[in-house]
């Protein structure tokens, strides 16, 4: 058995079984991990995957186990990797991320800054996508870190803690009548057509369920995964804007008007994830207190330690996050 049959293996899952992608993925030849996967089944003396001709149709119950022992030994051969480099240059190496427009616009720009700044070796990698394609990046070893706020369930498998509250404006032009309502009430902003965040993206599930308790069927006339879009269009005059607070930033957003809309929709919690064992570097442990400063070295060790997410929760019992 060899470490490359192990990661042709994998490249054939993540490409959900297409041989031919997982060549393309590997910059190899779709006949050689055939051939490479034929002979890793003819050792082990079972068969991985389920046929139809020459097109896999199935992972067998015996190859899920042993794919996921797989995936477990290229993490420690990658561990092993991150800690020989380490040792070599501890201000050296590479650190990708994968999160949403918003935050790599409004929650990163200052933490990366200052990372670059202590870090200038470091190759810094943002990767934005939507929680679904977050997930499948981190899962794959694609990205070190996801920052994320929806779809908390397709993390369960990493260690994710939490970084910072956040909470929703009501964006509108200069001049709008909700302007002169001063405490706004659901009803009162589902008068009027409504550009926000495609469902999937920063809290846009705790949105449509606020309107659906108060039972109010509001008007969205346009969606986006990014913020700057969505007050693209509120600037057009298509609708009114629910984006999140951090979105409007007063020294170019001038010719809009942010209203408080924290008291109509539950605050969202962002947080900040990683594969389970996966060896962190010291400046990764650095860029994650960084980005949220109660996350010291410290209680991230005592993080990786706990064996489920109820221990994790424990650990953050007691803190007051910020609220953005």
């Amino acid at each position: 058995m060899k470490l490359q049959q192990l990661r042709y293996l994998i490249a054939i899952v993540r490409s959900h079984l297409n041989i031919s992608a997982a060549a393309e993925t590997l910059y190899t030849s779709q006949p050689g991990i055939s051939k490479q996967l034929r002979l890793l089944e003819e050792e082990l003396g079972v068969e991985l995957f389920g046929r139809n001709g020459k097109h896999l149709t199935e992972v067998t119950p015996v190859g899920r186990q042993i794919i996921a022992k797989a995936e477990g030994i290229l993490r420690e051969v990658n561990n092993i990797q991150i800690l020989a480099e380490e040792y070599r240059d501890d201000r050296r190496g590479n650190l990708s991320i994968a999160t949403t427009h918003t935050q790599a616009r409004y929650a990163l720009p200052s933490v990366i800054k200052a990372f670059r700044e202590r870090y200038p070796a470091v190759t810094l990698q943002v990767h934005q996508g939507s929680p679904v394609q977050i997930a499948e990046l981190i899962q794959s070893g694609g990205v070190d870190f996801a920052i994320a706020t929806e779809a908390v369930e397709l993390f369960e498998d990493l260690i994710m803690m939490p970084c910072y509250i956040w909470e929703r404006c009501v964006l509108v032009p200069v001049g709008h009548p909700l302007i002169a309502l001063g405490c706004l009430s659901l009803s009162d902003v589902a008068q009027y057509p409504l550009v926000t965040y495609v469902f999937g993206f920063t809290g846009r599930s705790q949105l449509d369920e606020a309107f659906r308790s108060a039972q109010l069927r509001p008007n969205v006339v346009f969606t986006a995964t990014d913020a700057d879009i969505i007050k693209t269009y509120v600037r057009l005059g298509m609708g009114v804007g629910i984006v999140a607070r951090m979105a409007y930033d007063p020294r170019y957003d001038q010719d809009l008007v942010r209203l408080d809309a924290g008291h109509l929709f539950a605050a969202n919690l962002t947080r900040i994830g990683f594969r389970r064992g996966t060896f962190l570097r010291c400046y990764m442990y650095d860029f994650i207190q960084l980005f949220a400063p109660h996350l010291t070295r410290e209680r991230v060790q005592r993080v990786e330690q706990a064996q489920s997410v109820e221990e994790v929760d424990a650990l953050f019992a007691d803190l007051n996050l910020p609220v953005l």
